[in-house]
């Protein structure tokens, strides 16, 4: 796990820097919110706090900034006017294509010399990771079900 951590650590810091220095200013976790919202379209503030992980009042104020920036558009929920949903904006699509493209060198670096097999079998590798913590039961994080070598 550390070794994934020292990956993740290396390509965010790079990532952080490529898009301050190619996008208008926008930081990662602004990025990962338009990124949550281009994949599921017309989701909810609530929806994001979950699978972020992060405070309701932090991704408050980050949803706030987004809108006011024009980044992303909201419209009330047609079962419950008291739910908003969120879609991106033209702006914000075009955003975070340019995320993607100014990021694309660093994910290319990150795998330079993988086999598409291999990129395949890293992949399906750390989907699996994923889920393993995602079946977790909610504050069952600290378990020691499974310990094994890192």
């Amino acid at each position: 796990m550390e070794a994934l951590h020292a990956v993740m650590h290396a390509f965010r810091s790079r990532q952080h820097r490529q898009l301050r220095d190619s996008v208008q200013e926008v930081g990662p976790m602004e990025i990962r919110a338009l990124r949550f919202f281009a994949r599921h379209p017309g989701a909810t503030q609530r929806e994001l706090v979950a699978h972020s992980g992060r405070d309701k009042g932090q991704i408050a104020r980050l949803l706030a900034s987004l809108r006011e920036r024009g980044l992303l558009e909201a419209r009330a929920d047609e079962q419950d006017r008291r739910c908003t949903r969120l879609q991106l904006s033209p702006a914000g699509a075009t955003l975070l294509d340019q995320a993607r493209r100014s990021t694309a060198p660093l994910v290319a670096a990150a795998t330079d010399g993988f086999s598409p097999t291999e990129r395949q079998q890293l992949l399906a590798l750390l989907q699996r990771m994923r889920a393993g913590l995602e079946a977790l039961p909610a504050g069952d994080e600290g378990s020691e079900r499974h310990p094994s070598p890192q």
